[in-house]
């Protein structure tokens, strides 16, 4: 998967130092897959809810941060639309972002 932007994700974590490796760690793993739906991501994610409009919200660091992703499995690409912590999450609309 082609993924945009780790600026994103980098950014987030010189805030949040305990979510780097996590956040590392997801980048690598998407990076590296070849999904073509849902159910390839929740082999590798079982905590993976899947939204409308292809939007994936990963939980981080035990549920302590979410990362939300708009797929295109086609493409084989991801825009990473939101990473926040659980309390900035709940005051969003993981839908529509």
């Amino acid at each position: 998967m082609r993924i945009i932007s780790k600026k994103i994700l980098r950014e987030f974590w010189l805030k949040h130092s305990d979510s780097e490796q996590q956040l590392k760690s997801w980048f690598r793993e998407a990076s590296d897959a070849d999904w073509k739906g849902p159910k390839e991501i929740k082999r590798e994610f079982p905590s993976a809810s899947f939204l409308a409009d292809n939007r994936v919200v990963f939980n981080i660091k035990g549920n302590k941060y979410r990362l939300i992703v708009k797929m295109n499995y086609e493409y084989q690409m991801t825009w990473i639309r939101f990473v926040g912590t659980h309390a900035e999450y709940d005051k969003i609309d993981a839908g529509k972002i």
